[in-house]
Order: structure tokens, then sequence, then C-alpha cells
């Protein structure tokens, strides 16, 4: 008897716990073909599943199948792990896989997930466990696209509009959390599903609280009210303490992502490569990156993760030139009397991103240049401004993947409802480029073509690239088993101990 009451406690003490994190806008539509947003990519990650991931090092590895080889260089056949359970208890099978191919594809749902699937023919069932994947050429990301989460075919397959579908904020997935309460700018949670393939979580809920300003996420920290937080350059220079780094382990290296200025390139004020030119040459990013980050950033010079295989060295970032950028729009008629004016338009709930909007704005007054500045509420920003491209520029930021593909936000093709190209780039041989290294299996000649793709874009100025902010991570010290690798600390979550 005190054997199974020992137990009993022992098992309450380690199923019991809650990992707290915050969220700072509400996700649109956690559904991982649909999770445009980094909101809703957050949540989505927890519930749903890919046929693969990445390990710790950045390797491709098997997910949700069990084994895979290439029967041809353009068939793939993935064999699935056959104890694997939706959250509703159903089989996940490989009719499901067939069906997100399907939804993916379907003329009826719109997202940049689809440029990614072009390149595949077909995907046929073999078995109630094993697909035949068949690419139309050999293709360099065939497995990479199948890190996107899975969707359950039984739930789904009569939805008439997976746009708007109940799903979106209901969903059901393999994954090692299922959704408990979602509400509209309130908390979310997260509860551990105690079928899991690969394991339950040690850590038994996740609760998100809605946090929309980083100031009153950074002092709920310092409370010790979030188990997870992240730290801007200022905060972790001058607004912690010994007993901060006490009671946190803090993880700092280069983010996965940029932020930039993007130009409305279908507009008439940015159509003219000389005014790009001319703004690009009226700014001082180091300026700006010592201001911003007091050395935790990187200047961005291009579209690529740096020291990947895509990345492009020679490729420098512009050096600030005042009297060559005033000679440039001269040359176009403006001058203190026709100022060349514009409005740029960004988030309010990245005040880094605002504070840059206003050092540009500085900078750019001293080449007689007008930059108004607009801030606006997520949701309402990407919803008005964003995806209708309602804007003269805009301030934004994107991931940067290990995998990189250039086609859904740099092909023209890119450039059209629920593409990512938002700036309406078009370059013809950006695109033939993007083409011939879709098919290159060769990795020397993959890189050759992309760092060719990079120099391109950057000398075409669709986007002044901006900066690359370290990401610093800072985690509850009484989290055990924490580790951080090349693809973040929450790798290995699911052994997480919190004591």
């Amino acid at each position: 008897m005190r054997l199974l009451i020992f137990l009993s406690l022992l098992f309450s003490s380690v199923y019991s716990s809650t990992l707290n994190l915050s969220i700072s806008s509400n996700p649109s539509r956690i559904n991982p073909i649909l999770s445009t947003d980094s909101a809703s990519s957050e949540i989505s990650q927890w519930i749903f599943n890919g046929l693969f991931k990445y390990d710790k090092d950045g390797n491709v590895v098997c997910d949700l199948a069990k084994s895979y080889h290439f029967k041809t260089p353009t068939k793939l056949i993935v064999k699935i792990k056959e104890n694997i359970k939706w959250h509703d208890g159903y089989i996940f099978t490989a009719d499901d896989v067939i069906f997100t191919f399907n939804m993916i594809n379907s003329p009826k749902v719109f997202t940049p997930t689809k440029s990614s699937f072009d390149k595949v023919k077909s995907v046929k069932k073999l078995d109630e466990f094993t697909v035949e994947i068949n690419y139309k050429q050999p293709y360099f990301k065939a497995l990479e696209i199948w890190l996107t989460g899975l969707l359950p075919k039984h739930l789904l397959k009569d939805e008439k509009n997976l746009m708007t579908s109940k799903f979106n904020k209901n969903p059901v997935g393999t994954g090692s959390y299922k959704l408990k309460t979602l509400s509209i700018s309130s908390d979310i949670v997260l509860t551990a599903y105690d079928d899991y393939f690969d394991g339950r979580p040690k850590i038994d809920k996740i609760s998100y609280r809605f946090i929309p300003d980083t100031t009153t996420a950074f002092y709920t920290l310092k409370q010790q009210q979030l188990d997870i937080g992240g730290l801007t350059p200022i905060q972790i220079d001058r607004q912690i303490n010994d007993k901060f780094k006490k009671d946190f382990k803090i993880f700092e290296k280069p983010s996965f992502g940029y932020t930039y200025l993007g130009f409305n390139l279908k507009g008439e004020k940015f159509k003219d490569i000389r005014i790009r030119k001319a703004l690009s040459l009226a700014i001082n990013r180091q300026e700006m990156v010592d201001v911003l980050f007091f050395g935790h950033a990187k200047v961005c010079t291009g579209p690529f993760l740096p020291d990947t295989f895509a990345f492009n060295k020679d490729v420098k970032s512009p050096i600030q030139n005042i009297q060559k950028a005033k000679k440039l729009l001269k040359e176009m008629g403006y001058d203190e009397n026709n100022p060349f004016e514009f409005q740029v338009i960004t988030n309010a709930n990245n005040s880094i991103r605002v504070n840059a909007a206003e050092i540009l704005q500085y900078q750019l007054s001293k080449v007689g240049v007008k930059m108004k500045i607009r801030v606006m509420e997520w949701q309402a920003f990407l919803n008005t401004i964003v995806h209708p491209r309602n804007f003269d520029a805009i301030i934004l930021g994107w991931g940067l993947s290990l995998m990189p593909d250039a086609q859904p936000l740099w092909h023209s093709k890119s450039d059209k409802k629920g593409g990512f190209n938002l700036v309406g780039y078009s370059n013809a041989k950006v695109d033939n480029l993007i083409e011939k290294g879709a098919v290159t299996i060769d990795k020397d000649n993959l890189s050759k073509i992309y760092r060719e793709i990079f120099t391109q874009i950057s000398d075409d100025l669709p986007y002044l690239f901006l900066y690359i902010p370290n990401s610093i991570t800072v985690v509850n010290d009484k989290i055990k088993n924490v580790s951080d690798t090349l693809i973040g600390v929450t790798h290995n979550q699911k052994d997480w101990i919190k004591e």
C-alpha cells in the first residue's frame, strides 16, 4: 500500500507541472498548412507533426515516418509508424498524408506552402502505412517539404472551406500536446497527450499568457511567472541583475531571421531602382544595429542564412553615402522644394521594429526624404495592409531556414493571393535560377546557384535588408534537461522536467 502511495505521489510530481510561456499576438489559424504568422506557427508546432523533422544538429530525420528510401531519383517510398493516434484516438494512416497533400494543392486553399509542393507529381497509397511520393523531377527539398504538419482526413474530408473551418481554432493533431483552451486576446492552454507515439511529455501543461506589450512580458519574466522568455539587448545588458542570472539559464546565438524594409514594387513610388538605391545609400545599417542591439546583432546583407551553403559572403552591406544619395534623388527631380515622401507601416507588438522605423526616419531626413510612420495591431496589419498589398513600404521580418527555398518569396509566380512575394518582386533571371536550383541535387552546384540568387536580389533592392538580431533565450533554472542546439532549446522539450 505504501509503495502504491509513493508511486502515485512520484507520478503526480513529475506530471503535474506547468510550463509558463507568453505570446504577444493572437493565432489566426492553428493549422500547419495555413499558419503563416508566428503566433499560429508556434502553437501549431506543439500540436502537429510532419513525416520528418530536424534533429538537434539540423539533419532531417524521421518523425511520423518509420523509414524511407528513394526507389529512383524521383520516387520516394515512406513507411509510417503504426502506433500513431490523432488526439481524438483515430489511427494515423497513409490516407492522412494523401489528404494533406490534396488540401495543400486545392484551388480553394490559399497557402504559401503550395509552392513547396509544386514538384510533387503524385502521392499514392501502397498500403495502410506506406506511401509512394512521385516527383516531377529530382528535387533538392524532396524530404524537407514533408516537415509540414499533417491533417486528419477523418475530421476534414467533408469540410467545404478549410480557410474558414472551425478546425483552425479547434485543431486535432498527432503532437505531444493538444489544445485545451483558446480565447482571443487571452490565455492559451495545451495539455500533454497521454498517447503520444514518442512518449508522453514530462511536463503536463503548457500555459501561454497573452502579453502583447514587451515591457510587461519582461516584468512578468523577472517575477518568475514565465519559464521561458526572450531578452532584448538592452534588457540583458542593463536590466537584469545577479539574481536573474541565478534564476535563469541564458542562451545566446544569431537568430534564424532578419528584418527588412520592403517596397511595394507595383506602386509608382518605388518602380525606379534609383529611388531604392538612394534610400539604401542614405541609411547607416551599422549605426542602426549599434543603437538598437548594443552589439547583440549583425547587419543583414541578403536573403539567406549566414554560414549556410546559400549565403554569399562576397556581398557586402552598402556603405552610407549621403552625397551620392542626394545626387540620385536630384536626378529624379527631388530636392528641398519637392521632397520624396512615403509611408512605412509596421506592427505595434514589436518595439524594436518601431524603433528601427524611427531611426530610418531620422537617417533619411538627412537627404531630404520625408518618411511617415504608421504602427498597427498585428492582425489588422496583416489583414488590411500586408495581404492586400496596401502599402508604400513595410517593416517586417522573415525566418531563415537551414534549407532555404527562394521560390515562395522571390519567384514572380509567388506574387499572388496567399503568396509570400509581398512586394511584387519579378526578375526573369532569378526565376530561372530558382527553377534550376529546384532540380539540382548536387550541393556544390546548388550553392553556386543560390549564391548567385543572393547577389542578384541584393543588387535589385526589393528590400533594404537591415539586421539579423541575436536570439537571447532564458529558461527557468528549475527546468532540467535543457540544452541549446542549432535548432534551439525546445528540441527536446518532451524530456524536460520542472522541479
